[in-house]
């Protein structure tokens, strides 16, 4: 069995509304090939096919999603905000205490993660791979339209 990485966001995120894509890689460094990149998806069926693969094979899986940027200033924005996130995350993680309390969570934590894992879901068919190409392809012909 592999792994899957993805984000794990708010029900009213607007990145769950975009295209996403799978990267398929080594799980471990071992192995070394180029990365395998496949989508656009819709979420729901990027996770589906990402878990399926998975599930049988020792890889990695990042399911992310796909930005359509139009511009380079659109792009510069992207980076810059990534770059903003990483540094408040890395303040955070600076100011933490790294030897408080985790051995009193850890538990509670195991035990709340297992009950959100959900059970995963089917892989998609090839028309609902189709369908969702199609609804993709109109998202992103019509944006900034």
């Amino acid at each position: 069995m592999g792994a899957l990485v993805t984000l794990d966001l708010p029900d009213d995120s607007p990145l769950l509304g975009l295209p996403w894509i799978i990267t398929f890689g080594p799980l471990g460094d071992d192995d070394e090939w180029e990365p395998v990149v496949c989508g656009p998806y819709e979420r729901p069926h990027a996770l589906a096919l990402a878990e399926a693969v998975v599930a049988e094979e020792q890889l990695m899986a990042v399911v992310e999603p796909l930005l359509p940027a139009l511009t380079p200033e659109e792009i510069r924005g992207e980076i810059a905000a990534a770059q903003i996130a990483a540094e408040d995350e890395a303040a955070r993680v600076d100011q933490a205490d790294l030897y408080g309390d985790f051995e009193d969570v850890i538990d509670e934590e195991l035990e709340l993660a297992a009950e959100r894992e959900p059970e995963p879901a089917a892989p998609p068919s090839r028309d609902e791979v189709r369908a969702g190409l199609a609804r993709i392809a109109e998202l992103l012909t019509t944006r900034g339209a």
